[in-house]
């Protein structure tokens, strides 16, 4: 569910709710819309806008003392206000090129959620210099590996991390975080930000795939693409905010933020955005423990819940939960992976006034991380719906050839935006195939368009061909997640000597409930056509493996791959 508080809305607002979102992009409004060219290509952008992050930063100066970002651990609460944030940014990064880093220099960051990786992250990218967001549970190999490819200038690491490399030398400079970190800070503390001219389109990020299936790609994110994500983010809370006539004052309480810092949710959405909204964010630090944010709920006045599903059902299922005053939390939003109808259950039947709150979204690494929005109604009427592409964002859909299917036709959803991905770091052969002519990028998914809202069908690489037709897992996903013993459930395709594949679901049940391969054929028969019903069905002992990024890992289901997450 997407905060409606994320930004301020326009005040007054009309009175109309349709007439308010469209004078937020009327001409003079604050999400006026021109045609610009974008890399060659003509594109929708936003004509009030900040060309770098760094200018971002700069604009949130006037958030002064409030609090950014508080972390908590088991020894101490650490804080950082937007005012002493930004401070630190100016000395880490006279640090950094003191060091020798310059624009186009990659900094790689290799640890846990930490005051020390948002700061070295703002500092980089101050320098025109390219972040390199390492996955904090990779192994050894897998660290070895995005080193060696995107061969950074300077790496910044906690021990835990840099231990994994058995002694290994990285091969460049090493920060440790708890041994190095508190010279960069104390390096120059009356240190402006750099002064180094940034282009909207030069690279700040790389920021890898996720890896559900083979070894995860660096995408790479131009300044333009982050203060988009921002941007678009906030028009949706705008529009939200304005439709219903909320006030403009904006949130004095924060939000919090559980995601890994070098995942779209927890670096684009709680560690950027707040540097235009200036709602802070609480970090629990450590392994995800459920009775510790509900105790912080209270402590810190937290009024939006944010995690994947696995956090949620959680969250809801803690003892402690009990002691919550619900009417704290204002808004549940569940990101990485999609929403349940028993998780939307759930959580209404602990927050009774968030019925009919829930909405979604649909979004990429490579897209930049936004694409389109359900309003709850949308999602009510279809539970596949992904809603409506967002401001500056053009979606179409086409077949195996690149040409536009009829409306209401399935095929690959292409996306062009000012926030797709300018490539991956050393893949030309991958960007190729990724990125068509015209700034058009593949997304891997399949889906239709009727009358401009997106429904979205499978990733690509999931579709089941089953006798020569295709089943879509999220399909059946969607409707097996209805049924009253299912928490949760997975789809994919097996191997079959006379029709190609068939059908293979494996459901994580409800405590004391069963449900057998009749019963679930049954079930879905009742919305499905007989193809799609499944032919096998394995029941999963615990949560269903998914990676840092909330992501069902299906390639560990069918037993490729051994799970390699482990939450700490």
């Amino acid at each position: 569910m997407t905060d409606p508080s994320d930004t301020d809305p326009p005040d007054p607002a009309p009175s109309d709710p349709a007439t308010a979102v469209m004078a937020l992009l009327a001409p003079g409004g604050p999400f006026e819309m021109a045609v610009e060219d974008v890399l060659g290509e003509p594109m929708q952008v936003f004509v009030k806008r900040n060309r770098s992050l760094r200018e971002l930063l700069e604009q949130a100066g006037r958030f002064g003392d409030a609090d950014y970002a508080v972390f908590h651990d088991s020894a101490r609460r650490r804080v950082l206000t937007f005012a002493g944030h930004e401070r630190l940014v100016g000395s880490v990064a006279a640090a950094m090129a003191d060091r020798g880093v310059v624009a186009g220099d990659r900094v790689a960051i290799l640890a846990a959620n930490c005051p020390e990786w948002i700061v070295t992250f703002w500092a980089t990218v101050s320098l025109g210099a390219v972040a390199v967001a390492c996955n904090g549970w990779w192994t050894r190999d897998e660290i070895q590996h995005a080193l060696a490819h995107t061969t950074p200038k300077l790496l910044v690491a906690d021990a835990k991390r840099l231990a994994r490399l058995e002694g290994a030398d990285p091969g460049m400079p090493v920060v440790v975080i708890e041994e190095d970190f508190v010279d960069l800070e104390s390096f120059a503390p009356d240190a402006p930000l750099p002064s180094v001219a940034i282009d909207e389109d030069q690279p700040a990020l790389l920021q890898f795939t996720s890896g559900t299936t083979g070894r995860p790609k660096a995408a790479v994110l131009s300044h333009r693409s982050l203060v988009g994500f921002v941007q678009v983010v906030s028009f949706l809370g705008a529009a939200q905010a304005a439709s219903v006539g909320l006030p403009s004052t904006g949130p004095s309480r924060p939000r919090l933020a559980v995601f890994p810092m070098f995942h779209i949710s927890g670096l684009q959405s709680a560690s950027i955005t707040p540097m235009a909204t200036g709602a802070g964010n609480v970090w629990p630090m450590g392994r995800f423990d459920p009775a510790t944010v509900i105790r912080l709920t209270t402590e810190e006045d937290i009024y939006a819940w944010n995690g994947t599903a696995t956090h949620i059902f959680r969250l809801l299922q803690d003892p402690s939960i009990g002691t919550l005053d619900v009417s704290l939390v204002q808004t549940v939003a569940i990101g990485g992976s999609a929403t349940t109808s028993e998780l939307v259950r759930a959580t209404e039947e602990r927050f009774p006034h968030l019925v009919d709150t829930f909405t979604s979204g649909y979004g990429l690494t490579e897209a930049g991380g936004l694409v389109s929005h359900a309003s709850n109604a949308m999602l009510q009427a279809n539970a596949d719906s992904v809603g409506m592409a967002m401001p500056t964002v053009g979606v179409r859909i086409v077949d195996e050839d690149g040409t536009e299917v009829p409306e209401g036709v399935n095929g690959s959803i292409c996306v062009r935006s000012p926030l797709v991905m300018l490539g991956y770091w050393g893949d030309s052969e991958a960007s190729s195939e990724a990125l068509l002519p015209g700034g058009w990028l593949m997304t891997g998914d399949y889906g239709r368009l009727l009358g401009g809202e997106l429904f979205l069908a499978s990733r690509l690489r999931d579709l089941i061909l089953r006798g020569g037709e295709n089943v879509y897992p999220i399909e059946v996903e969607s409707r097996l997640e209805q049924h009253p013993a299912v928490v949760e459930c997975a789809v994919y395709g097996v191997a079959h000597a006379l029709l190609g594949q068939e059908v293979k679901a494996v459901v994580v049940l409800n405590a004391g409930e069963s449900l057998d391969l009749d019963a679930a054929r049954a079930f879905c028969g009742e919305t499905l056509a007989g193809y799609k019903l499944p032919e096998h069905l394995e029941e999963w002992n615990g949560p269903l493996p998914r990676n840092a990024s909330g992501k069902v890992v299906k390639a560990v289901l069918r037993g490729e791959v051994t799970q390699t997450f482990i939450e700490e």
